[in-house]
């Protein structure tokens, strides 16, 4: 695929180098030729772009051949495709540690043994390459409308990759987390498996289009974007860590086309969200759905196959969103957060409002991997690096997950589970994300729904926040911290930063309010769980 590109040996084949002899870097002469440049200054590094022949009578040259290694360095870090040095009057020789140092770099030396005309030189080479790039540009508008009428084909990825494998005579593939992967030719599916082992190693990055090492093979990955993501990549195995702008161009033609496959495909899923919003919707409040939509949206039912709902609540503060730009964040949030879940072989059931996101969450497992977290706690984990202020519209948001469960009838339950913890979080700094760590939260969180939280706290806390509301005084903090020492008084002293006369002081005051036995193990016990709900009345 490189009969468009121009390298240093298709130069060195040309008429106006007849009297050129190539005396270092043979190994380079595959080096891709962008332009020719007449230099004849010491200093040149803002003149250079790379790729250029550079053509010197080397005027400009001190004898010392610390000089020279200097220059020839300085045109190997810009890279120069080659250096062409006229053998005259101002250099008789290249020295042999320059050579030795070309040859290293695989950095083509050529001399001209008779004096040419430079600028005959240059006019060649630029017609060459300005008949070459215009050859490209047609070619690659050829291309184009091929991948384009390849699109509109049924199965028309596969097609497009084929397209690309005859034009290279590559391995080609296109992995996506979402999308069906596919690869051409049939031996290329060997590489399937490490390419997303690279990709699942960067989940929250998107790569630059450029050239990666995949067990030990050089790949040019190509990402395919749309609707602000990434939708999957365009992988083109290489025979060597480098690739021509041409073949760049080509990848960039045939992603755009794959792209909008995935978005016309993506479009035509995407108007089942709606349908899939209020299928899970209508599960979450307990409502009937028809068997059809079950057997659409959930996983076939099975012994192994279980679910537990996964919350995220957003902030309730009013959102100036218009409603047009609101559909094309609520596309975009189900879009990656359904890729998050499959990558971590979950099968979610989604459903997007303006303050909360709600995911069925069903996986297959048995034995004691049923009530395994450490899945949903790495998509939590992803889901959190994922936001980039833009990704929950810089609003804050908590988790919540419910216990495993079996049965569909259970799913209302397991939505009230992830909302407790949601809401918890939002009232303190619970750490967990799950219900099932909560312990006595859960029974507080249940009689707080029930109203009869209140009246709880008021029987054993009231009169002590009484006192310190009209006396200003702390004494509801140091019966807190008392019982979370364990009646401990040095470590509460310490904690509090008082000296332990205060401490007596205000633990005789409690003691005046509460009864000299509020330290018994029922009303201990009966004190630190008021306080506890005293967060979630919060």
């Amino acid at each position: 695929m490189n009969e468009l590109s121009l390298t240093v040996k298709d130069v060195l084949a040309r008429e106006t180098f007849k009297h050129a002899k190539v005396i270092a870097g043979r190994n380079g002469l595959d080096r891709q030729v962008r332009w020719s440049h007449v230099l004849e200054v010491s200093e040149f590094s803002s003149l250079v772009n790379g790729g250029e022949i550079i053509l010197t009578t080397g005027i400009h040259l001190q004898l010392d051949s610390a000089t020279q290694l200097k220059y020839i360095k300085q045109l190997i870090e810009l890279d120069v495709a080659c250096l062409c040095v006229e053998i005259g009057y101002y250099v008789s020789e290249i020295q042999q540690d320059i050579i030795t140092l070309a040859d290293a770099q695989q950095f083509p030396i050529v001399v001209f043994e008779k004096a040419v005309k430079f600028v005959d030189i240059s006019q060649d080479l630029h017609t060459v390459i300005i008949n070459r790039h215009y050859e490209m540009l047609s070619k690659l508008d050829t291309l184009s409308r091929r991948f384009n009428q390849l699109s509109l084909m049924p199965n028309g990825i596969l097609k497009i990759l084929h397209e690309l494998h005859s034009l290279f005579n590559q391995h080609v593939l296109f992995i996506s987390d979402e999308a069906k992967s596919y690869y051409y030719p049939l031996e290329s599916t060997s590489w399937k498996h490490s390419i997303k082992e690279f990709l699942s190693e960067k989940p929250t990055q998107k790569l630059d289009q450029d050239i990666y090492i995949v067990d030990d093979q050089p790949f040019a990955l190509f990402s395919i974007n749309g609707l602000g993501q990434a939708l999957g990549y365009l992988c083109l195995h290489l025979p060597q860590e480098t690739a021509d702008e041409f073949a760049f161009l080509i990848l960039d033609r045939a992603s755009l086309a794959i792209a909008q496959i995935l978005l016309r495909n993506r479009t035509i899923q995407e108007r089942n969200q709606f349908n899939e919003d209020e299928f899970v919707r209508n599960l979450l409040h307990g409502r009937p759905v028809e068997q059809e939509d079950i057997q659409s949206y959930l996983p076939t039912k099975s012994p192994n196959t279980h679910y537990r709902i996964f919350v995220i609540q957003l902030d309730t503060n009013e959102s100036t969103i218009d409603e047009n730009s609101w559909e094309e964040i609520r596309l975009q949030q189900s879009m990656m957060i359904r890729s998050v879940f499959k990558r971590h072989s979950f099968f979610p059931a989604i459903s997007v409002t303006r303050n909360e996101i709600t995911i069925i969450a069903s996986f297959i497992a048995s034995g004691k991997h049923v009530k395994d977290i450490n899945h949903f706690t790495q998509v939590a984990e992803q889901l959190t690096g994922m936001d980039d202020n833009t990704f929950f519209n810089e609003r804050e948001y908590k988790f919540g997950i419910s216990l495993v469960h079996h049965n569909h009838s259970q799913i209302r339950e397991g939505y009230k589970e992830a909302k407790r913890v949601a809401e918890l979080k939002q009232k303190f700094a619970f750490e967990s994300d799950f219900y099932d760590d909560l312990g006595i939260y859960r029974l507080l969180l249940l009689l707080n729904e029930q109203g009869d939280l209140e009246h709880y706290v008021d029987d054993y806390l009231q009169d002590l926040m009484d006192y310190d509301k009209k006396t200003g005084g702390n004494l509801f903090e140091t019966l807190r911290i008392y019982l979370e020492c364990g009646g401990s008084k040095k470590e509460t002293a310490d904690r509090l930063f008082i000296v332990r006369q205060t401490l007596y002081h205000r633990l005789e005051k409690i003691e005046s309010i509460m009864g000299e036995n509020f330290m018994s193990p029922l009303n201990r016990i009966a004190l630190e769980v008021a306080i506890m709900a005293k967060k979630v009345l919060v």
